[in-house]
C-alpha cells in the first residue's frame, strides 16, 4: 500500500522555525517527484515546494523562497520541509504528495491522482 505520513507541525511564534517530515511506505521517494502543499482555512490548496527524484532539483513558491528548504533522506525514505522565518500567513495544514505518473507536481498543480498524506497543522501566532 502506498502511503505518506506527515509530522512536525505545531504552534510557533512569528519568526520561528519548524521542520516537517513526510515518511513514505510502499514506494521509494527518490524515484519520484515529491511536493509540499498547504491549505489555509477558506483557501485553495497551493504548492509550496517540490523535489525531483531523478536529479534532486528543487522548486519553491515565491512566497517561501529564501525561508523554506526541502530535502530528502534516502536512508529513511523521508522528505523534510525546513521552515524558517515563519509568518502568520504561513498558517495552514501542510500536506506532502507524491507524483508517481504525471510529472506535474512541481508546477504546483494539485491533483487527486497524487499519493497524499493526511496533513499536519502549522500555526504561526504570538
Amino acid at each position: 500500500q502506498l502511503r505518506l505520513v506527515e509530522s512536525g507541525g505545531g504552534l510557533v511564534q512569528p519568526g520561528g522555525s519548524l521542520r516537517l517530515s513526510c515518511v513514505a511506505s510502499g514506494f521509494t521517494l527518490d524515484q519520484y517527484k515529491i511536493g509540499w502543499f498547504r491549505q489555509a482555512p477558506g483557501k485553495e490548496r497551493e504548492g509550496v515546494s517540490c523535489m525531483s527524484g531523478s536529479d534532486d532539483r528543487t522548486y519553491y513558491a515565491d512566497f517561501v523562497k529564501g525561508r523554506f528548504t526541502i530535502s530528502r533522506d534516502d536512508a529513511k525514505n523521508t522528505v523534510h520541509l525546513q521552515m524558517d522565518s515563519l509568518k502568520p500567513e504561513d498558517t495552514a495544514v501542510y500536506f506532502c504528495a507524491a507524483d508517481l505518473f504525471y510529472h506535474t507536481i512541481c508546477s504546483g498543480r494539485v491533483s487527486s491522482a497524487y499519493v497524499w498524506g493526511q496533513g499536519t497543522q502549522v500555526t504561526v501566532s504570538s
